[in-house]
């Protein structure tokens, strides 16, 4: 399982950073994409979890850095995954553009998922586990589902 320590780095530092709608696409990292919306702002995450509580979404946020290793490796697959679950909210929050939020959620390694329900933390990963992460979504999805079926 990887990690990065966010004070203290074990990861190799990249000029990779976030970027916004505004960026070039093709400069863009592949935190965002499919149906994951990068968050960089308290307002903007508080404007997704209205609307998640609102539709009746489960969120799954994805606390993330873009000079950590084992969150750029995982991003493929938590796309991928945005992509496969509609049902479910997925969020990607630049913990170096949201410091003092990341902190409010005491995070010391990325990537740490958290899963909210109407605004609520009932789940956690930390760390880039895909396996477990498929796991626990998939399980989120079939549980939200009528009958528990997908």
């Amino acid at each position: 399982m990887g990690l990065c320590f966010s004070s203290v780095s074990l990861c190799c530092f990249s000029s990779v950073s976030f970027l916004t709608e505004e960026d070039e696409p093709d400069e863009r990292p592949q935190f965002a994409g499919g149906k994951v919306t990068l968050v960089t702002t308290k307002d903007a995450w508080d404007r997704k979890l209205s609307e998640a509580k609102t539709q009746g979404k489960i969120v799954v946020a994805n606390f993330s850095a873009s000079w950590c290793g084992p969150c750029k490796s995982v991003a493929p697959l938590y796309i991928e995954l945005s992509e496969k679950h509609p049902s479910l909210m997925f969020l990607t929050v630049d913990v170096d553009a949201l410091t003092d939020f990341s902190t409010q959620w005491d995070i010391k390694a990325t990537p740490t998922f958290f899963f909210l329900k109407e605004g609520k933390q009932f789940d956690k990963l930390v760390g880039a586990n895909k396996e477990e992460l498929q796991t626990k979504i998939s399980s989120m999805v079939v549980s939200e589902a009528p009958g528990g079926q997908k």
